[in-house]
């Protein structure tokens, strides 16, 4: 259920492969890193059962979306067998629902190269208001994503159990909620699968799993 992240624009190649070897030893769900990191990651976890995640549109979310459809099949040859895409919020917060939609069809289309790649949409719930956010889940469902995600966890934004309960009310039961964002303990890791998530987004993975007892 864990997705073991780094992002920060100054991580390093060795942080990676610490990172990696880390999902190794845990057998975490993936490793998430932005693409100049893939071709690393996919080599570090061979042979492993711990999946490679990178991101799309990362972090603004405003490219084209024939740019991030491209970013995607690029790092998809790379390694990459899910993808963390960015919303276009300009698209949303002007009400063009459709481009909004357009914009993360355009990524999904991608799965015609690989029908297992997984798909997840960042919504940035920290800069939606609370009638915004079923809205925007709405619109994820609807074009096709497989999950939707809280935040990149960059713009102050943090996942709360409150805005978990509402993205898993939104999309029901047949589609991933992601929470990621300011999750950095087991307490914190439990709250949010209470609340309805499937899959966990921390850059803290590591220090989580060795808080649980040991039995």
């Amino acid at each position: 259920m864990i997705d073991s992240t780094v992002i920060r624009h100054t991580a390093t190649k060795d942080e990676i492969i610490k990172l990696c070897w880390e999902a190794r030893k845990y057998h975490f769900g993936t490793v998430v890193v932005n693409p100049y990191f893939v071709d690393l990651v996919r080599y570090t976890l061979e042979d492993s059962d711990v999946k490679v995640c990178s991101t799309i549109g990362f972090p603004m979310g405003t490219t084209l979306p024939e740019i991030k459809a491209e970013e995607a099949r690029k790092i998809m040859k790379l390694g990459a067998e899910e993808l963390d895409m960015v919303m276009n919020l300009s698209a949303f917060k002007s009400k063009d629902y459709e481009a909004v939609k357009e914009d993360i069809a355009a990524v999904v289309g991608v799965k015609h190269l690989n029908p297992n790649i997984i798909v997840k949409v960042i919504i940035e719930t920290g800069l939606l208001t609370d009638k915004e956010k079923p809205l925007a889940c709405k619109l994820v469902k609807e074009a096709g994503a497989d999950f939707v995600k809280t935040s990149t966890g960059l713009f102050g934004g943090t996942a709360t159990a409150k805005d978990v309960k509402l993205m898993r009310r939104a999309v029901g039961k047949e589609m991933g909620v992601k929470a990621a964002g300011g999750i950095r303990t087991l307490k914190d890791t439990l709250i949010m699968i209470k609340a309805g998530a499937n899959r966990i987004g921390t850059s803290t993975a590591a220090q989580i799993i060795e808080e649980m007892p040991k039995k």
